[in-house]
C-alpha cells in the first residue's frame, strides 16, 4: 500500500526541516498538529530547492534545477513520485489546492540565483515575490484550509511576513551571500561601499513589513497563530540584533541569536499568546 511510502515520504521532508533549519521548526512544533505534515512538506521543497543553487557548487545545477522542475511537474500529474520530497509535496499542493502559479514564481526565483547575481528594483521585486511572499501564501492555503474568502484577507499580510523573513535573512547572510556567492540582492547598493544610512533605510523597510504582517497574526485561527507569531517573534529579535550592530559587523559575520534567547522568545511568545496579548 501506498500509505507506508507516504509516511516515510512524509517523515523524509520533517528530517530536511530540522536538519537545515531549527528556528522554522520550533515555529511548526506550535502550530497545531494537524498542519506539522503540510508544512514540513512546504518546507522540504523549498528547502530541497534552495540547497541546489546555494550548495550544490561543482555540480550541474542548472540541470539539477530543470530535472527537479521536470519531476515536480510528473508528480503533480500522476500524484506519485519516486522522490519521496516531491511526493510528500505534491500531495499537499493537491489537498490544499495550492495555486500552481506561487510554486513557478518560487522556481523562477531560485532559477534567478543562478543567472542574476545583482538586482535592479524590478527584479528585487520579483524575487522577494518568488522566494518569500508565495512561500507565505502555501502556508496560507494550509492554515485557511479551503476558506478562499479567509484566504484573500489575509493574503497581502501573509506576503508581508515572507518578505521581511526574507529581507533579514539577506541582511544577516551578506558576508556569505556577497562575498562567497557573488550575490547581491538590494538593489542599487554597492557593497563594497555600503554605509549606515543604506543599512538604516534596508531596516525600515523591513519595519514597515513586520507591522503589516502582525496585522494578519492578529486574525490567524488560534490553531496556526502561535506557530506563527513564534516564528515572527524570532524574526523581530533577529532584526532587531542586527540593527544594534554597525553595517561593517554585518559585512563580516553571521548574525545569530542564542539558543538561550529563543528559549525565552518561546516562552514570552507563550505568555503573550496565553492572555491574548499579540
Amino acid at each position: 500500500m501506498k500509505i507506508l511510502f507516504d509516511k516515510v515520504s512524509a517523515k523524509s521532508s520533517k528530517l530536511l526541516t530540522h536538519t537545515y533549519s531549527t528556528s522554522f521548526s520550533l515555529g511548526i512544533h506550535f502550530l497545531g498538529k494537524k498542519y506539522h505534515e503540510p508544512i514540513f512538506n512546504i518546507y522540504g521543497f523549498v528547502r530541497l530547492t534552495d540547497e541546489i543553487v546555494d550548495s550544490f557548487h561543482g555540480f550541474k545545477q542548472k540541470e539539477l534545477l530543470d530535472q527537479l522542475r521536470s519531476d515536480l511537474d510528473k508528480a503533480l500529474a500522476d500524484k506519485i513520485s519516486l522522490n519521496p520530497i516531491l511526493n510528500s509535496f505534491q500531495q499537499t499542493v493537491h489537498k490544499f489546492q495550492i495555486d500552481r502559479e506561487l510554486i513557478d514564481a518560487f522556481l523562477y526565483s531560485m532559477e534567478m540565483d543562478l543567472t542574476q547575481a545583482f538586482h535592479d528594483k524590478s527584479s528585487y521585486q520579483k524575487y522577494i515575490l518568488g522566494s518569500a511572499e508565495v512561500v507565505g501564501l502555501m502556508c496560507l492555503r494550509v492554515f485557511t484550509d479551503g476558506n478562499n474568502a479567509f484566504y484573500e484577507k489575509l493574503k497581502p499580510s501573509a506576503m508581508k511576513l515572507g518578505a521581511a523573513f526574507q529581507k533579514v535573512n539577506f541582511l544577516r547572510d551578506l558576508k556569505q551571500d556577497f562575498s562567497i556567492l557573488g550575490r547581491t540582492y538590494f538593489p542599487g547598493i554597492d557593497f563594497n561601499s555600503f554605509n549606515a544610512h543604506q543599512k538604516n533605510e534596508i531596516e525600515k523597510e523591513i519595519e514597515k513589513d513586520f507591522e503589516d504582517a502582525l496585522i494578519g497574526i492578529r486574525h490567524l485561527p488560534r490553531t496556526s497563530k502561535l506557530g506563527v507569531y513564534v516564528a515572527y517573534v524570532y524574526y523581530k529579535a533577529l532584526n532587531q540584533k542586527i540593527k544594534s550592530q554597525t553595517h561593517e559587523t554585518i559585512m563580516n559575520g553571521r548574525i545569530r541569536v542564542s539558543n538561550y534567547q529563543k528559549i525565552a522568545l518561546m516562552f514570552q511568545s507563550i505568555v503573550r499568546f496565553n492572555f491574548n496579548f499579540i
